[in-house]
């Protein structure tokens, strides 16, 4: 059945949803770099570094426009501290809950910093990062015991938390030989919930700053959004830098870096009906959008809306087997015919990063968005070999 319409028309859209295959990640070079210049005026005036969290966005494709504005990486394990020491270069730090003797050697081949996450993975690895062939200076993950967000599996500082060193934990003895404090408690939040906890950080900690070189952040910062306070965020680092001028600040936000800057294109493959229409597209919630099940939140879709806001409401399914892969209700002026084309917005983090092939199911494409003559090039797609590779 020949497609009669798409969704997201090409009047909403400065792009042809239709140059890329499905389904597709689709990154807008013009939107990232938006983002960017951002990130670069908030480096400028408030004297911080800023890293890209690759945990959030590793499309190494882009590192090149990327590393044009950020300082550097910022890795989870060995893959991440190489990909950012080899497609991006500049600084790559570096933290894990727990590292193992055999990834500790690898990390150190890349690794310019390294956040331990308590004195006790300090300890056991010290004099192997002494004897390392390359300079890393290393500090301590904290736990301000402060919590801010609204979604308890996103709070580090949550009771019973893995995440950070506690205060009453640490000792002068202990923090012998850092260079530095790791703090990490926001999750998409504004520079209020940064003022308050750098507050309670300071509270905890500002003993042992007399005696460091820097002190990173963390991640969560929301900087790109529309009503994010810069103004605010740059006042607070400012005025920390004063209280402490010979320490070194970072921040290492993911999400800020690639938010509302890519989309997932996809297509209506099949039409059923239980208890209402519903449309079964060729990507999957749990497979290609996680979030959507984790968070949980509903994306959003061009030219879609609210359940009844519009003429024609249906679910939207997913093609695995679990049963809850529904990425949720959504209405249409229109009715959706098998062929037609949907497009999810702000698709660029934690999305590509999360995917999986459950079912077999192949892993989108990805695409980039040319900034000046919006071109779509297909960047990389994926076969039965990346299914394949990943199982044995």
């Amino acid at each position: 059945m020949a497609n009669t319409h798409d969704a997201a028309s090409n009047a909403e859209l400065d792009f042809d949803v239709r140059a890329c295959p499905s389904p597709a990640y689709v990154v807008d070079d013009a939107l990232l770099r938006r983002n960017l210049e951002r990130l670069g005026d908030v480096q400028a005036a408030s004297g911080a570094k800023i890293l890209l969290a690759l945990k959030g966005f590793a499309m190494w494709d882009t590192f090149p426009l990327v590393r044009q504005y950020l300082v550097g990486t910022t890795a989870s394990g060995q893959d991440e501290a190489r990909l950012g020491f080899e497609a991006f270069g500049g600084e790559v730090h570096c933290f894990s809950p727990a590292f193992g003797d055999e990834e500790m050697g690898v990390v150190l081949r890349y690794a310019d910093h390294l956040s331990f996450n308590s004195p006790s993975q300090w300890q056991h690895f010290r004099e192997t990062v002494a004897a390392a062939p390359r300079r890393v200076s290393c500090g301590l993950r904290v736990n301000p015991e402060h919590s801010t967000g609204d979604v308890p599996l996103y709070d580090p500082c949550a009771p019973g938390s893995r995440l950070g060193t506690r205060a009453r934990e640490l000792s002068p003895e202990a923090m012998e030989g850092l260079e530095g404090l790791h703090f990490h408690t926001l999750c998409e939040q504004n520079s209020d919930d940064l003022e308050s906890t750098l507050a309670a950080f300071e509270a905890k900690f500002g003993g042992y700053l007399a005696d460091l070189a820097w002190v990173n952040f963390g991640g969560g910062h929301h900087i790109t959004r529309d009503d994010y306070d810069i103004e605010r965020l740059v006042r607070v680092i400012r005025d920390f830098r004063g209280r402490h001028p010979h320490l070194e600040v970072y921040l290492e936000p993911g999400e800020a870096i690639a938010l509302n800057t890519g989309y997932l294109v996809c297509t209506v493959l099949d039409i059923v009906d239980n208890d209402g229409p519903i449309a079964i597209l060729d990507t999957s919630a749990t497979a290609h959008m996680p979030d959507v099940l984790e968070m949980p939140y509903r994306p959003e879709i061009i030219g879609g809306g609210e359940p009844g806001e519009k003429a024609h409401t249906y679910r939207l399914g997913g093609q695995t087997c679990l049963a809850g892969d529904i990425v949720g209700a959504y209405s249409f002026d229109a009715p959706l015919a098998i062929g037609d084309r949907l497009v999810f917005t702000d698709m660029a983090h934690y999305t590509m990063v999360k995917t999986t092939t459950f079912n077999g199911i192949r892993l989108p494409s990805i695409c980039r968005i040319d900034e000046t003559s919006r071109a779509i090039r297909t960047v990389k797609t994926f076969g039965y070999e990346d299914y394949r590779q990943r199982l044995s």
